[in-house]
């Protein structure tokens, strides 16, 4: 049930059914504004600014919604394609103007290679897993061409826990690690099913990418508890 992308649709052709909502495992019910995933780039938060100008050669959007960083690029003369796992999504972007699009898990991806792979609005997070996040990064190497870089952000969900005298932070018992969430999406009138979506923190990144072979670099702080940071391959 593919609500996310049928809110796009709607909103981009002037049909909007209610709002988009998240649910989430930390019992939170957020409403998502729609317009949110169609602005223009000097309404983009500093830290996907900054990404964006950091691109460099062929790019491979990872989660591209409805191809806001995919156009803006294309406008600044470079060559980028959007994936996604959305089809109405994908459809959206290509109407937009989008000229490269994929519409596949980047999981099931393997027909090319980039100079720069960018995730961005917390990209970790489509490796579902703390877990699943060592072969996630496997992958993604597999996919950068030599000198390549990943552009990806995230956030530190600490702030969400309670802390005890001694700083250990109290995490419900069924969860592996506190940056490890589920969420459903909600929107006009139906409930999607829930998936799994990662929120690291960057000592945690930095560990996890170094072991992928790795040098990671910090980029920017956001404004809370986000970041933004670069990742490229150790040359062998």
């Amino acid at each position: 049930m593919d609500l996310l992308g049928k809110a796009l649709q709607d909103f981009y052709k002037g049909r909007s059914r209610g709002p988009l909502r998240s649910h989430s495992s930390l019992g939170t019910i957020e409403d998502v504004p729609v317009s949110y995933f169609f602005r223009p780039f000097a309404s983009m938060p500093a830290l996907e600014q900054q990404a964006l100008m950091l691109c460099r050669g062929s790019v491979l959007d990872i989660g591209c919604g409805a191809g806001s960083h995919c156009l803006y690029l294309q406008e600044s003369g470079l060559d980028c394609t959007g994936l996604d796992t959305s089809p109405a999504g994908i459809e959206v972007a290509t109407q937009r103007g989008v000229l490269n699009t994929v519409c596949t898990d980047i999981m099931d991806y393997h027909s090319g290679k980039f100079d720069t792979l960018l995730l961005l609005m917390n990209g970790i997070g489509i490796a579902g897993t703390l877990e699943a996040f060592p072969d996630f990064l496997e992958h993604l190497k597999g996919l950068l061409l030599p000198g390549g870089q990943i552009l990806i952000d995230s956030s530190d969900l600490i702030y969400m826990f309670d802390t005890d005298e001694d700083g250990g932070v109290w995490v419900p018992a069924e969860v592996e690690y506190y940056g490890e969430v589920r969420y459903k999406w909600e929107y006009s009138g139906d409930i999607g099913p829930e998936f799994s979506w990662l929120f690291l923190d960057l000592e945690t990144l930095s560990q996890n990418a170094s072991s992928a072979g790795f040098e990671v670099e910090w980029i920017k702080n956001g404004p809370h508890f986000d970041y933004l940071a670069r990742l490229t391959p150790i040359a062998n």
